[in-house]
């Protein structure tokens, strides 16, 4: 999993790397809050492990900020020396998935990361049926219509457009979608993925002309934004005058 740890301790920072990176996971660490909300603007995370008092803005406004201005739905796991009952509910309250006081042990650090990652993805299989503008996403049949007409998608190409359509907005690195898409240790060669972003832009008409960009970030990955939501029926669809 690639996690975002928001900690202004470097003891800490250092040991709860440590114990991350062994068990597999990769790390990235923040000091800043606005750094970490910068990022979780532009990168993709499984988890993000935040501290309460930090410089500037608190963990439980880097909190708000994640659930109300970047609508982020990524698992949140407050981990803080912060221990009074009124602490732990203003955390879940403003969004929070978890809360561990200082010092947790290792294993159960782990085994929460893994409870409330599970627990996300467990709701997105609940969701099988997804709505975005002119789109209709099934995942249980595995379809995408657009409009009442079905898009033609191989099985790859599925996958890379409903990861897309649920994640609109948010900056997806090309690792991040070769490991969603084709696995962890499936090696691809450097076209593969932009061959299937081609051929789902293609197919799915997500260009600007219909209301939609997807469009490649140099050196990281793509981007898909709805530009215009009034716009993102293609012009041929709308309701023609009298």
């Amino acid at each position: 999993m690639r996690i975002a740890l928001l900690e202004d301790d470097m003891s800490q920072t250092d040991l709860l790397a440590h114990w991350l990176r062994t068990a597999g996971h990769h790390i990235r660490a923040f000091e800043q809050g606005a750094d970490l909300l910068l990022a979780l603007g532009q990168e993709s995370f499984d988890a993000v492990l935040l501290d309460w008092n930090l410089p500037e803005l608190s963990g439980i406004d880097v909190l708000r900020e994640i659930r109300q201005r970047l609508r982020a739905t990524v698992p949140v796991i407050f981990y803080t020396a912060h221990d009074q009952e009124e602490d732990v509910v203003r955390a879940l309250k403003a969004g929070a998935d978890d809360y561990l006081v200082k010092p947790a042990r290792r294993m159960e650090l782990l085994a929460r990361l893994e409870s409330v990652t599970r627990r996300g993805r467990r709701v997105q299989l609940e969701s099988q049926i997804f709505e975005l503008g002119v789109f209709r996403v099934d995942l249980q049949t595995r379809s995408i219509l657009r409009g009442n007409e079905p898009v033609e998608l191989t099985t790859k190409d599925f996958d890379l457009a409903a990861l897309l359509l649920s994640n609109v907005g948010q900056l997806l690195s090309r690792k991040y979608l070769h490991q969603a898409v084709w696995g962890r240790n499936v090696v691809l060669s450097s076209r593969t993925l932009d061959t299937h972003v081609s051929r789902v832009r293609n197919r799915l008409k997500l260009t600007p002309e219909y209301g939609w960009q997807l469009a490649a970030v140099y050196g990281y990955g793509y981007r898909l934004q709805q530009l215009i939501e009034s716009a993102s029926r293609p012009r041929e669809e709308e309701p023609k005058g009298p």
